[in-house]
């Protein structure tokens, strides 16, 4: 099982290496993943 995990968090790596081809495309990629995670704290926010 331990295995199998490895392996997939591997493959989603190289996957998400291979969408992003150079230094200023993981920059953009991260930028993009953080503005995700803040959209979405500020939904869950109570009003």
């Amino acid at each position: 099982m331990r295995e199998l995990a490895t392996l997939l968090v591997l493959a989603g790596f190289a996957a998400g290496l291979a969408g992003c081809n150079t230094i200023s495309g993981v920059g953009q990629d991260v930028k993009a993943g953080g503005a995700a995670i803040e959209r979405a704290a500020e939904k869950s926010k109570p009003k």
